[in-house]
């Protein structure tokens, strides 16, 4: 053989190995989920996420979220967890540089009960007591945001009148929380159409209302996408009233992708706006298992994925 011809089949030999190897990295790299790359956004996983790749202890859970690429986290019964492993999961959370989201101040046996919208005092000073005890939660678990809900409405009075004793009840947790450096999250829902707070701009006269750095708009995308739809514009109408986000597809209520919501543009959006705040991860997985655990890792990848 000519030593020019051998060359040159040599070379050809060689780029096509180099090219196997690199179509063979690309496609590892495509399918690679248990990568420890933080996410763009700031995804907040909960209690249960990771029960089967990682066991059902939560430091555990929470350890296993930050090692394939997760930097928060929220539990919504954290005031129901005994002030001991509150700290514990404050201080394993500190311990690895992770953000503490949203946890909900329940006072009203949620969602059963008329509440804030009925002027009850009582309801005013369970409310008041809650806003109290949250605080030396917070202090236990680095958080910043709380969950609160108004309640049902109370037909027996004027929609004008429950405003009314909505906006004094939350005034007095707003005292508490501002001193504090705390915020409040208002979260409307989609549940029953018996709760008082149901869309955004409802949510967002409230808090310009009660005008108070410690109340804002927990925009929940999964409950706004079916009581309003029109995200990303509803999103920029209620945007410096905004203090936290959680996430959930619609229907179903599970991750991104698994629904009608284009995730990957509403992140994008978001990102792009400058949120660096918590996104909570809200919601069920669509397949049981390791399985879906791996899935729902590999649907926020592909969500984040956006480019700016």
């Amino acid at each position: 053989m000519q030593r020019r011809k051998f060359v040159q089949q040599s070379l050809l030999a060689g780029g096509a190995i180099i090219a196997a190897s690199n179509a063979k990295a690309a496609g590892k790299k495509q399918d690679h989920w248990d990568d420890n790359t933080p996410f763009k956004c700031n995804y907040g996983i909960h209690d249960g996420m990771f029960n089967n790749l990682s066991g059902k202890d939560f430091i555990d859970q929470i350890k296993f979220a930050h090692s394939v690429g997760f930097r928060a986290m929220e539990d919504n019964g954290m005031m129901d967890r005994s002030p001991e492993e509150q700290q514990k999961i404050g201080d394993a959370m500190a311990k690895l540089g992770m953000e503490m989201g949203v946890f909900v101040i329940n006072f009203d046996n949620w969602p059963l009960h008329v509440s804030m919208t009925s002027g009850n005092k009582e309801w005013k000073e369970k409310f008041v007591s809650h806003c109290k005890k949250a605080v030396e939660v917070a202090k236990r678990c680095n958080a910043k945001y709380m969950t609160v809900v108004p309640g049902n409405y109370d037909h027996s009075i004027s929609l004008d009148f429950q405003l009314a004793n909505v906006i004094d009840t939350l005034r007095r947790g707003t005292e508490i929380l501002e001193k504090n450096k705390l915020v409040m999250v208002l979260e409307p829902l989609s549940d029953t159409p018996e709760l008082f707070l149901r869309k955004s701009d409802q949510t967002y006269a409230l808090c310009k209302s009660i005008n108070s750095p410690a109340c804002k708009i927990l925009f929940d995308m999964y409950h706004m996408q079916r009581n309003q739809g029109d995200m990303i514009p509803n999103i920029n109408r209620a945007w410096d009233e905004i203090g936290y986000f959680q996430i959930g597809d619609n229907p179903g209520r599970n991750e991104p992708g698994t629904g009608e919501m284009n995730y990957k543009n509403i992140f994008k959006h978001i990102h792009s706006k400058g949120y660096k705040g918590v996104l909570g991860m809200e919601h069920g997985i669509a397949l049981p298992g390791k399985e879906g655990e791996i899935a729902l890792i590999k649907a926020y990848r592909e969500a984040d994925s956006f480019t700016i």
